[in-house]
């Protein structure tokens, strides 16, 4: 659960066969950038992104990519595809780690 200790994991498409989707402008995102979920309870839980990693796919890591660094922080990870798109196998050469952690929480009304 977003803002719950340990890493919360969001995996979305940079895009489509025909337009870009939810994470398309994922890669330009910078150490700092605040990111703002709403949890189901109605609260907002704000991250704070303190790094971004590409991950070629040949060696991509689940541990670096999905591990939390301190399991007593609430962190986030946004992952999508990145790299270059190989059209010979349909699939990008890299994925792009976005890692986060809790800065700050709300309630929707604030």
């Amino acid at each position: 659960r977003p803002g719950a200790a340990g890493a919360a994991l969001f995996v979305g498409h940079v895009d489509t066969e025909t337009r870009p989707a939810v994470f398309y402008g994922l890669s330009a995102v910078r150490p700092g950038a605040k990111v703002r979920i709403t949890r189901t309870d109605g609260t907002v839980a704000e991250f704070t992104i303190d790094d971004v990693q590409v991950f070629p796919r040949d060696r991509f890591d689940p541990a670096k990519a999905y591990g939390p660094r301190d399991p007593d922080r609430p962190e986030l990870r946004l992952i999508t595809c990145g790299g270059t798109f190989d059209r010979a196998t349909g699939t990008y050469t890299a994925n792009v780690v976005v890692s986060g952690y809790l800065t700050a929480t709300a309630s929707t009304g604030d």
